[in-house]
């Protein structure tokens, strides 16, 4: 098996910008790469192409690193997504479509089925690539997870990966971790340790260099590279405190126009507010406080895994009040999916889907029932939603994927939708692409609009003009599209300069 597995030390410890990095640097040399994670939890996802003509889902992640590869992403490289609905039950995405729910409880033995997906989805890309780089998840210390494990361990053993092991120095404890994890593996486990990676460091290495030779005496794994703290450097990332992460440019003198995003519990698709907090002179804030949410010159509410929950929060909280008062007085309201759900009449989910979602295909871990959501709201008849825009929602069992395309004052706008709500807009409404507006509240299902240059800044004109900001977009600023690709080849840079011998191992493990 031609493949590499980067595990961590810990959740984020830098294996998704690894792992770009490393296809990008693979591809550079005319490596046919493929990107793989075999289970991702991420409530961010992309529509991509399935193996049967269908559109499925992968974790945005997955959907960059095959980017970064340059090849077409597919269901393959990540096939067992879990979309966390509450602290102790996810939604399955198993190769692209949905299928049933998973308990926290379930998970030690109810694997199956995501065992035999995952495999076989590795088996598809290895006969279709020269070189497989593998992402795990969380930790390999995870030892309580080690029996049916697929993700770490599991899925190095089965097919024969070396697994670099990534540790975070910025966090602190890393020396410390590294020699943790090396120490709980058993024998088998720890003979696939390839080596290790410091990721994340500022400072002068050769202070580091004594931990570091101590560390390799100690457990004989060598050293792949000290990789250091790059700026500017974002991810879509799984994690969604990381929201708006690309808002480290340089702050201009210009005018400013404010953002500010409601941090909904259950928020999902927050990576579309990755464009809007990297463009110049726009401020991006996410909270929960309503005296930022009322002053801002537009308030996003972003997608959401549990649009009933979510929406019984901001009346719990009193946020509702605060978009209803800004309806009232035409202070810009973006509401993307979920948000726009909620922002809009009524929400019927008659199948109960949000409370325990929908019925698989086959093969069901949990399949729906009737129930209700988090907060205690009934998952059946009828809620009434925020009453801001002339929409009425039903939630459905089949999942509604694709890529639409549609236009907006003469613009082409492309965005991507995964969602089970479908949004009826009354007749004779405006509408704002799919969706609607009502004065100065907009709604749409529509994933990804704002990755496009010339919607995002005629869209953020508008908001400027409505809310009286004389901030104009700088015609001269890099695109989006632009900034991620620069992104990727500053990883693919830092790879090949700081970790050369960890390239030299995923190059040799080429056919």
């Amino acid at each position: 098996m031609a493949g590499l597995l980067v595990a961590g030390t810990s959740s984020d410890a830098g294996k998704s910008l690894l792992v770009t990095g490393l296809c990008r640097a693979a591809a550079r040399r005319g490596v046919r790469v493929a990107p793989y994670k075999a289970q991702n939890m991420s409530n961010n996802s992309m529509v991509v192409d399935g193996p049967d003509g269908r559109a499925g889902e992968i974790g945005r992640a997955q959907w960059l690193q095959a980017r970064a590869a340059r090849v077409t992403p597919t269901v393959d490289m990540n096939p067992v997504l879990l979309k966390p609905s509450t602290d102790r039950r996810s939604h399955v995405v198993l190769r692209g479509r949905p299928y049933g729910t998973l308990e926290a409880g379930e998970y030690a033995h109810g694997r199956g089925a995501l065992i035999e997906a995952a495999g076989a989805a590795y088996e598809a890309l290895d006969a279709a690539y020269d070189l497989i780089i593998c992402e795990g998840a969380g930790s390999p210390a995870e030892i309580n997870l080690r029996e049916g494990d697929y993700v770490n361990m599991g899925l190095a053993r089965r097919f024969g990966l070396p697994v670099a092991l990534v540790g975070d120095i910025d966090r602190g404890g890393m020396l410390a971790a590294v020699y943790g994890t090396w120490g709980l593996l058993d024998d088998a486990d720890r003979a696939l340790l390839a080596g290790y990676l410091v990721n994340k460091f500022r400072g002068d290495v050769e202070v580091l260099r004594p931990g570091l030779d101590t560390l390799t005496a100690r457990t004989g794994l060598p050293c792949f590279g000290v990789v250091p703290w790059l700026d500017g450097v974002w991810l879509d990332s799984e994690d969604t405190l990381l929201v708006g992460s690309p808002a480290s440019a340089v702050r201009d003198a210009g005018p400013r126009l404010t953002v500010a995003v409601v941090r909904l519990p259950r928020v999902s698709n927050a990576t579309d507010l990755d464009a809007l907090a990297a463009e110049p002179g726009l401020d991006l804030t996410v909270t929960t406080r309503p005296d930022v949410l009322a002053a801002a010159d537009l308030v996003v509410v972003p997608g959401s895994r549990s649009t009933l929950g979510d929406l019984a929060w901001l009346r719990a909280t009193g946020i509702g009040a605060v978009l209803a008062a800004r309806a009232a007085t035409d202070r810009p309201v973006l509401g993307i999916c979920g948000g726009y759900q909620a922002l809009g009449r009524t929400i019927a989910d008659p199948d109960g889907v949000e409370a325990t979602g929908p019925s698989p295909a086959t093969g069901s871990l949990r399949a729906a029932s009737t129930g209700t959501t988090t907060s205690g709201t009934a998952s059946t008849g009828t809620v009434p939603g925020l009453g801001l825009l002339p929409a009425d929602t039903v939630f459905h069992a089949e999942k509604s994927l694709g890529r639409p395309t549609g236009s907006w004052h003469g613009r082409t706008v492309t965005g991507y939708e995964i969602h089970h709500g479908v949004a009826t807009v009354d007749a004779g409404a405006e509408r704002f692409l799919d969706g609607a507006r009502a004065g100065a509240v907009y709604g749409t299902m529509w994933h990804g609009t704002m990755e496009d240059d010339a919607f995002r800044r005629a869209f953020l004109t508008e908001i400027a003009d409505v809310s009286g900001s004389a901030w104009r977009p700088d015609p001269a600023a890099p695109g989006f599209d632009a900034r991620r690709e620069t992104m990727i080849d500053t990883l693919a840079d830092a790879v090949e300069e700081h970790a050369p011998a960890l390239l030299e191992l995923v190059l040799g493990r080429t056919r």
